[in-house]
């Protein structure tokens, strides 16, 4: 599927993907991304050369055919608040060696503006000692804007980032405040890219 869904991207939407080399190929890495459309997860998914797992709206699970989608590559998080096994079950995947897709703002953010990050990735982060590699997507929200029931002709591009980790004199504490406070002025400053 996802060679057909890359193709049907670039097609029609003149996909343009820069920075993927910042991504590892293996490892348990987190992809922290900014979320102005449905289509985020989709193109992600389609981008990625790894198998994803998104933590994803747990209304999502119960939708019709979408929540069966979303089962297979989500763990559901509870809106307006994370979970102790949502934490849990990200940071077991990410020790597994898996790659995890977070959108740090905790849902679409409608305006496009960029907001503060949830305290959930820097705790996921924190437990986990993984890279998080920054993401920024633009173009979905014209693309498919949030309320359209039609995809609409867009250019989209996405953008990767030098990767962030735990420093060598930092502890998890430091480094949970640090990802929180600092993920989304990384995504941000990708956007300066276009």
């Amino acid at each position: 599927m996802r060679p057909v869904g890359y193709l049907l991207f670039k097609v029609f939407f003149r996909l343009k993907v820069y920075g993927s080399e910042f991504i590892p190929e293996k490892g348990g890495v987190i992809i922290a991304a900014n979320h102005v459309s449905f289509l985020d997860p989709p193109l992600l998914g389609v981008v990625l050369k790894r198998r994803a797992t998104f933590i994803a709206k747990r209304y999502l699970f119960s939708m019709p055919i979408i929540g069966h989608i979303v089962k297979l590559y989500s763990i559901p998080v509870d809106a307006g608040r994370t979970r102790p096994s949502t934490i849990k079950e990200a940071v077991k995947r990410l020790k597994m060696g898996e790659l995890v897709v977070i959108f740090p703002e905790g849902g679409i953010n409608l305006n496009g503006s960029f907001i503060d990050a949830k305290r959930g990735i820097g705790l996921i982060a924190a437990m986990s000692g993984v890279y998080i590699v920054p993401a920024f997507i633009d173009g979905t929200q014209r693309a498919l804007p949030v309320g359209s029931k039609f995809l609409r002709p867009a250019k989209i591009e996405l953008h990767f980032g030098h990767p962030l980790k735990l420093e060598e004199n930092e502890d998890a504490k430091e480094f949970e405040e640090r990802i929180c406070m600092d993920i989304m002025g990384k995504i941000k400053a990708l956007s300066s890219c276009l």
